[in-house]
């Protein structure tokens, strides 16, 4: 397998739009990173650029060490999974595997051997007799992953390779791909926009909007420590609620004031936005939902970190019931227990995990309190 490192990478088409600006990446040997964002973000170019199907504008791209610019894509020893399969329609699951063997003139023996060793471990085996026509999008995604193990490449990208299916089959694959990258220990570079494949899957995850990394981090820092709105906004479902809010002081104690409530900031929260000269300018609080807590015990917790709000609708989703709310023209979302009795038009006292509070600076969006 290689390490994958990009260099100030750009894309500018011909009529003069930067889709890639600026990528910088370094990717180890056996990574799983995940490219993320919304459409139009610049991730399949990006990738399209590492398997050499996109030319690079400007910027050095490297394969284990060697400047891969200017070398083909048959070349760079890359094997690629595409999200519509890209199965060849009148050739059977095995010469469909075995089609880039055959065209590396790798002998009949060899094929055969990779060939089922890669069914074996993908589990269609039995499938191998078979046309595309004749199997289901999960066996056909499974087909497609084949024949990118059976070349033993240096890379693996996978371009939104599970957006055709089905929830429950996607969850499946998400499975099977988590358990390939562990037996094949290999290097995999995997473009979605679903949040929840990036964070179940990635070793590391990067952020993308308009052409531009927002951040690199592990899932879970990338949950806990978005280092701006974008990224706070995008990971999470549903996602972080953002308040204004102006911070004020009080004796030795600064709290976030916004439409008549107020919520005290933890001690080591509050020296940044003291130091950062933040006391009564305006930023944005952002909170998660899950961290918006109706019990009393929470709230007498932090009696200092209640607010009040009105609830508008609410959704029971079995294990757990989300409550859309109203304080004057500011929209929230908790996520409360599903025990909970409420209608709309109900108000509701609910306390905020302080140490989960994330504030940001109004201008630059950057995060101010991780």
């Amino acid at each position: 397998m290689a390490s994958i490192q990009l260099k100030n990478i750009k894309k500018t088409y011909s009529n003069g739009i930067t889709a890639v600006n600026n990528f910088n990446l370094d990717i180890q040997d056996q990574e799983f990173i995940i490219f993320v964002g919304p459409s139009g973000c610049g991730k399949s170019t990006t990738l399209r650029m590492i398997a050499g199907l996109e030319e690079i504008t400007d910027g050095e791209l490297y394969i284990g060490g060697k400047l891969m610019n200017d070398v083909a894509p048959k070349d760079r020893d890359i094997a690629m999974v595409f999200q519509n399969y890209a199965l060849y329609p009148h050739m059977t699951v095995f010469d469909n595997m075995a089609f880039g063997l055959k065209l590396r003139k790798t002998p009949k023996a060899e094929i055969e051997k990779r060939v089922h060793e890669a069914a074996k471990i993908l589990e269609i085996e039995h499938l191998l007799d078979r046309k595309p026509k004749a199997l289901s999008g999960g066996q056909r995604q499974r087909v497609a992953m084949g024949r990118a193990i059976v070349r033993n490449p240096k890379v693996f990208l996978m371009d939104e390779p599970l957006s055709n299916l089905d929830a429950k089959l996607r969850v499946q694959m998400r499975i099977e791909i988590a358990r390939l990258h562990e037996r094949l220990h290999a290097t995999i570079i995997y473009v979605t926009h679903d949040q929840v494949e990036a964070m179940t899957l990635g070793t590391r995850i990067v952020v993308m909007k308009d052409g531009l990394i927002q951040q690199v981090d592990a899932p879970v820092k990338l949950y806990n420590e978005p280092q701006n709105l974008f990224v706070a906004g995008f990971i999470g479902s549903p996602q972080m609620n953002f308040i204004d809010a102006v911070p004020q002081k009080e004796g030795n104690n600064v709290y976030l004031t916004f439409k008549g409530q107020k919520v005290l900031l933890p001690k080591d929260k509050a020296v940044k936005i003291v130091d950062g000269g933040y006391i009564g300018q305006t930023v944005v609080m952002g909170i998660r939902p899950e961290d918006l807590h109706e019990d009393e015990e929470t709230m007498a917790k932090f009696p200092e970190d209640c607010i009040t709000a009105e609830i508008n609708a609410t959704e029971l989703l079995g294990a757990e019931l989300h409550l859309y709310m109203n304080i004057d023209d500011v929209d929230l979302i908790a996520k409360a227990s599903p025990r909970l009795q409420v209608k709309n038009g109900d108000t509701i006292k609910l306390a905020l995990d302080p140490s989960r509070l994330h504030v940001f600076d109004k201008e630059t969006e950057n995060v101010i309190t991780n």
